[in-house]
């Protein structure tokens, strides 16, 4: 792919994994250059009739995408109507963007209470336009189909299916976590326990069961046996 430079993608679209839903269903598309503070003003205007504003943050709320930038206007608001909040929002994540889509999911679950969240996971298709460096070499243009690991999160006031996979009731994130801090806690201690060294239990003259280990073998010092035994012999010659 020397010879090529990539002209152009496309995404090609994905129909909706949650069969049943409302087309008037707000949608929240989070790709790798988002920013979470953006995504969430959208969101929260979403699913709140007075969103709270986030810590530090002030303007109007607006959704990124990628290298285009898609500005959000919402009416202050002391001039637009309360209007209800909507029952359902689906953030939808691609490549790089599943972890920040997914972090999104978490945020707006504790900020609203009592949300049903439904996940399905599958892959988004991307045609890529490559075209030659000199188009004079007689080289043809090429087309590139990539599949992309991909996340839909359907967030619902109303209760959703139990049944089916992916499907997790309101509030279990709490139990979640305070299971993981439980194993974290527990194998934080095994290892204390475990670095510690047992005292008493260097090399040197040890206790067996029942009582002093002798020491077994031949002695480095000569005895007074053959002492005695190397001066009879001298004295006899």
């Amino acid at each position: 792919m020397e010879n090529y430079s990539k002209a152009r993608t496309v995404e090609q679209p994905c129909p909706c994994p949650f069969p049943g839903l409302s087309s008037d269903t707000d949608e929240v598309r989070v790709k790798d250059g988002s920013k979470i503070r953006n995504l969430m003003h959208y969101a929260l205007s979403r699913m709140e009739v007075k969103p709270r504003a986030l810590e530090g943050e002030g303007g109007h709320p607006k959704s990124e995408e990628g290298g285009s930038t898609t500005e959000v206007q919402e009416a202050p608001c002391s001039q637009a109507p309360e209007k209800m909040p909507s029952r359902q929002i689906v953030f939808t994540g691609m490549g790089k963007g599943v972890s920040k889509a997914i972090t999104c999911v978490e945020i707006l679950k504790r900020r609203v209470k009592g949300l049903h969240q439904q996940t399905r996971l599958l892959f988004s298709t991307v045609l890529e336009v490559w075209e030659p460096l000199e188009p004079a070499a007689g080289l043809d243009s090429l087309t590139v189909n990539r599949n992309i690991p991909a996340i839909w999160v359907l967030l619902s006031r109303d209760p959703l299916d139990a049944s089916l996979p992916g499907y997790q009731a309101p509030g279990n994130f709490d139990a979640l976590w305070a299971q993981a801090a439980k194993e974290d806690a527990g194998v934080a201690g095994g290892q204390r326990h475990g670095g510690r060294r047992k005292r008493g239990g260097g090399g040197g003259r040890g206790k067996g069961p029942g009582g002093p280990v002798r020491q077994t073998g031949r002695s480095r010092e000569p005895g007074k046996g053959q002492s005695h035994g190397k001066g009879a012999l001298a004295g006899q010659e």
